[in-house]
């Protein structure tokens, strides 16, 4: 397998990682406007024949950066994301919890999104 190539195809509010042309994982999220500017991971998913390759932990890394890069925090509702972001303090700061209320909100409000 090739290196992995992470990109961010916000329109479609995916954080996808792809190998040899394949998107071989992703974190689904949207953007929160209110009460203020958020990343919100809502799913991560590595195809299985990709699983136990540090993929979704590259992904969790780089949507982590691409928060501190645009100025915002990550407010995770996705399961994977709250215990990795636990694991790794260092680049992960807690979510505001206004913030997770709020996201969870959303979430609650568009059911067919994810």
């Amino acid at each position: 397998m090739s290196d992995i190539e992470i990109r961010d195809d916000r329109a479609a509010g995916r954080l996808e990682a792809v190998a040899d042309g394949e998107v071989v994982g992703r974190i689904e999220y949207f953007v929160l406007d209110s009460p203020a500017p958020a990343l919100v991971p809502v799913h991560t998913i590595v195809e299985p024949a990709h699983e136990g390759q540090g993929i979704a932990g590259s992904l969790a890394r780089e949507l982590y950066a691409l928060a501190e890069r645009a100025g915002v925090p990550v407010a995770p509702l996705c399961p994977y994301v709250v215990q990795w972001a636990e694991r790794h303090r260092d680049v992960a700061p807690p979510a505001d919890s206004e913030l997770l209320d709020a996201a969870k909100r959303w979430l609650a409000a568009h059911p067919g999104r994810f």
